[in-house]
């Protein structure tokens, strides 16, 4: 079985945010292959399950907000006994622009606070991510406000757009693995 989380936030104040284009992705894949989600308090998650040619796929989506995420996930990852290289995480991203993504495996967490919290409590997991472009806010103190609000206009149509396509990026990982997605995906804007 693969696991596919969205990072985001729970909560109305949150939804469409930049923050919670891992929850509007997973969304995605989920509405895409008909799943219906559920919620597994156990695991401080809501859940789907998919079915993508012939492999077993968890789609979550952590309900313990950003900065704690990694409980959710490593919970998961343990009651379903699902290896690291069949985690794929879905994040924001400030260093990439609006209507671009970009897969990488393991790395720093570069400030992102959910990524911290995965790293936190599955130290030494090298898990591959989605990253998906939110552009920076004009200032630099702006960060944590630039990801808590929703992006407007060509922004975002831009990163809507991304999100259709990531589903599309997260089926490919699921069925021919990081590097050939990496191939596929990394290339185009």
């Amino acid at each position: 079985m693969k696991l596919v989380v969205g990072l985001g936030n729970p909560g109305k104040e949150y939804e469409g945010s930049r923050h919670n284009v891992g929850f509007l992705a997973v969304d995605a894949l989920a509405e895409a292959n008909g799943a219906k989600w559920k919620t597994e308090t156990k695991h401080k998650a809501k859940t789907a399950k998919v079915t993508i040619d012939d492999s077993p796929v968890l789609l979550a989506k952590p309900m313990t907000f950003m900065n704690l995420s990694g409980h959710s996930v490593s919970s998961l990852a343990k009651y379903y006994k699902i290896k690291p290289k069949d985690i794929l995480i879905i994040q924001d991203e400030l260093d990439l622009d609006p209507g671009s993504m970009r897969f990488t495996e393991g790395g720093k967490a570069g400030g992102h606070h959910g990524l911290e919290s995965i790293q936190e409590m599955m130290p030494d997991v090298d898990f591959a991510r989605l990253r998906i472009g939110v552009g920076k806010p004009k200032t630099k103190s702006a960060g944590k406000d630039w990801v808590l609000t929703k992006p407007k206009g060509k922004e975002a149509e831009s990163i809507a757009q991304t999100i259709e396509d990531a589903a599309g990026a997260m089926a490919d990982w699921i069925i021919k693995g990081l590097e050939a997605s990496m191939n596929t995906w990394n290339t185009r804007r």
